[in-house]
């Protein structure tokens, strides 16, 4: 897809500033220039996001836009452990009845990179985009890693899953574009495309299993009530270094013909709510830690018409009593938090949150394993300026985090001043009671 020309440009200035290349332009007429600066800036892109595709050369890149939407390989690995774990229970074998052969659709393939680590999982893979030139890039890259066992279709998902018998596919992938004409970022699932809100009968009607990657900004239950609650069978907010980056959700077919399917995979009955997972992978290590609340207490009429849950258990006292019981401090991770299951969390690990709007937990002895930040107490004050000085006079630099609390972090930090970073930890936040207190910290290792 690359001339000779432009390919030598491109490995010539790999690791060098776009913006320059492209003021200095290029005097080699072969060169296409604006093909070369989309290729170098893909790649550098891809050194952290795709470092296995990055150290392969005569890899073709998309526009900055597909590259900006497509998944970086851990969350890929982590939907393909998710097609494997579907493929260990024998499913496969249950689903496809013409065929023993395990089969992938995926209805929105973009740049592909989903694709390409989840088809390893299947014998056959499919690959549907509706943009002709990310089909051809699709399959030149396909081509490239070796893939043998896909295909590539240049069609629209819709019109595509119409035209193909049903019951064929071990498990179909949708990735819906989150922006509307004119490029703007869209959030509602009606407002995606395609319209998944539409196409549910289609989609669980050609296989047992739907994967929907959605956007991490919207509410997973409001996601579940806008699709089909009772098919929803597990819900996956992945974060990557405590940045949330997806939101997951696995819908399966209710097929009264498929009783290894209702009765050993999930183990729930379909009136219960979803299997919830709070993932955070660490990218340094390829590690994550993943919490799952062991109480499935929400039903699910309670997440189409959420009822009054029980409050949270928190520690409502004043500084002057009990303070032996804030001997550490947890912060729950960002995967953690856009669940909201705090409740759960306390009663998991036998911690108490400091206030229903704070997510700070406390305990008096150290819980291990905690899906998030660990710290050991060390002082506690009001914003009384003589508490302060007294208790935090010694520091010169602290790392501030804010929770519930009327000040920022900057305007903390200049109260105190205070320069950022160091081995201390500072979280102001309010009681239950409605005292602003400040928790100075140190950080336990992981």
């Amino acid at each position: 897809m690359l001339n000779e020309a432009t390919l030598q440009y491109v490995l010539q200035h790999a690791h060098d500033d776009i913006r320059m290349l492209a003021l200095r332009g290029c005097k080699d007429a072969q060169v296409n220039l604006p093909l070369a600066l989309q290729q170098i800036q893909g790649r550098q892109t891809a050194r952290h996001k795709l470092p296995s595709w990055a150290a392969i050369d005569g890899i073709v890149y998309p526009p900055h836009l597909n590259m900006e939407q497509c998944s970086s390989e851990l969350t890929a690995c982590y939907k393909r452990g998710i097609a494997d774990r579907i493929l260990s229970l024998g499913v496969a074998q249950i689903v496809n009845r013409k065929s023993s052969n395990s089969k992938f659709l995926d209805v929105t393939g973009g740049f592909g990179v989903d694709f390409a680590f989840m088809a390893d999982a299947f014998d056959e893979a499919v690959y549907v985009e509706r943009d002709p030139d990310l089909c051809a890039l699709a399959a030149h890259n396909l081509a490239h890693l070796g893939k043998k066992n896909v295909s590539t279709i240049c069609a629209d998902a819709v019109s595509y899953l119409s035209s193909i018998s049903s019951d064929n596919f071990a498990l179909i992938y949708l990735d819906p574009a989150r922006r509307d004409m004119h490029g703007a970022r869209t959030y509602a699932l009606a407002d995606c495309t395609p319209d998944v809100t539409t196409m549910m009968d289609d989609l669980l009607r050609h296989s047992h299993y739907v994967l929907l990657k959605l956007s991490p900004m919207l509410d997973w239950r409001k996601a579940i009530a806008d699709l089909s609650p009772h098919h929803v069978q597990e819900v996956h907010i992945v974060a990557v270094d405590n940045e949330c980056k997806e939101l997951l959700l696995l819908l399966a077919r209710q097929d009264t013909n498929s009783q290894h399917f209702q009765s050993s995979i999930f183990n729930l009955q379909f009136s219960t709510a979803p299997c919830l997972f709070c993932t955070d992978i660490h990218s340094r290590n390829g590690f994550h830690t993943e919490y799952c609340p062991s109480s499935q207490s929400l039903l699910i009429e309670e997440i189409i018409q959420p009822s009054t849950r029980p409050k949270d258990v928190c520690v409502t006292r004043t500084l002057n009593s009990q303070l032996s019981i804030l001997n550490f401090l947890y912060e729950p991770n960002v995967a953690v938090m856009k669940a909201g299951c705090f409740r759960e969390l306390a009663a998991d690990f036998n911690v108490r949150q400091l206030a229903p709007n704070s997510h700070l937990f406390t305990s008096a002895t150290q819980v291990t394993g905690f899906p998030g930040r660990s710290f050991r107490i060390t002082a506690i004050t009001t914003m009384n300026k003589r508490d302060l000085r007294t208790r935090l006079g010694h520091l010169q630099r602290a790392n501030i985090s804010v929770r519930n609390f009327p000040l920022t972090a900057e305007e903390l930090r200049r109260r105190l001043k205070l320069a950022d970073g160091g081995d201390d930890y500072i979280f102001a936040t309010t009681l239950s009671n409605g005292d602003h207190v400040v928790i100075l910290c140190t950080k336990l290792s992981s």
